[in-house]
């Protein structure tokens, strides 16, 4: 059965104080939420154990922004996926249209990671999409199916169980532009169409996938009321509780 999830990508903000005040703040008011919408927040690596303190005795879930592609070693300045499940990460984001912009990171390192992560009992939400060029080129299909396909095809059906995929309309993260919720859904339409080609229909029909472009409270219930839509990966607005909560009693 398909999982809704609002997750809240913190990005390189607040300090571990801070960081600890919002989760306290977001434990807090989740109790309210339905038993099928799961709430997740990734904030930076600094914060990864004090924050699992405060969300202790709560139904939050902790998350990573990344993870490394090698299990240990000399890499200075990375983070393997055991140090994050040795802090109480269930997840971790993967792919994230910034890691892929100023970080050079690629579906074959992608393709590594997902498996080291999924390997170290991780859940995984892959992120892909489009940028503006390859929107207004007409080629948006193509690249989100291309993303797509070069990583989730070097998994199993049982391995997809543990993978929620995200999309992120890369000229909508932070610009204040929305994808329109027809514009999202077809795009998740065809994530979905992808998964099932090599996987299934059943596979396919219980993915998560979300939506991830400036996603905010005005426009969660229209985005989320679209039949492939099934929640956020939020940024900006998951720095603010009551934002982030009302993004969540959205559906």
């Amino acid at each position: 059965m398909r999982k809704y999830i609002v997750a809240g990508n913190w990005k390189m903000n607040t300090t571990v104080p801070e960081g600890v005040a919002l989760a306290k703040e977001v434990a807090q008011k989740a109790h309210s939420l339905p038993a099928n919408v799961e709430l997740i927040v990734a904030p930076p690596f600094t914060h990864l154990a004090c924050v699992a303190d405060a969300l202790k005795g709560s139904a939050v879930a902790l998350s990573a922004q990344n993870c490394a592609d090698h299990e240990k070693g000399a890499y200075t300045g990375e983070v393997s996926v055991k140090m994050l499940t040795s802090v109480g990460c269930q997840y971790t984001i993967l792919g994230h249209s910034e890691r892929r912009q100023y970080y050079g990171e690629t579906d074959e390192k992608l393709v590594e990671k997902t498996r080291l992560a999924l390997e170290a009992g991780l859940k995984v939400i892959l992120c892909v999409g489009e940028n503006l060029d390859e929107r207004e080129a007409g080629k948006h299909f193509e690249v989100v199916t291309a993303q797509t396909k070069a990583v989730l095809y070097n998994f199993t059906a049982e391995d997809l169980m543990h993978v929620v995929i995200a999309y992120e309309p890369v000229w909508a993260i932070g610009t204040g532009k929305t994808a329109t919720a027809a514009q999202a859904e077809e795009i998740h339409a065809c994530i979905r169409t992808v998964v099932a080609e090599k996987f299934g229909k059943e596979v396919a029909d219980d993915m998560t996938i979300l939506y991830g472009g400036s996603c905010k409270p005005s426009n969660a219930k229209e985005l989320f009321a679209e039949p492939d839509i099934d929640g956020g990966l939020i940024g900006g607005a998951a720095l603010k509780a009551d934002d982030f909560i009302a993004i969540a009693t959205s559906f």
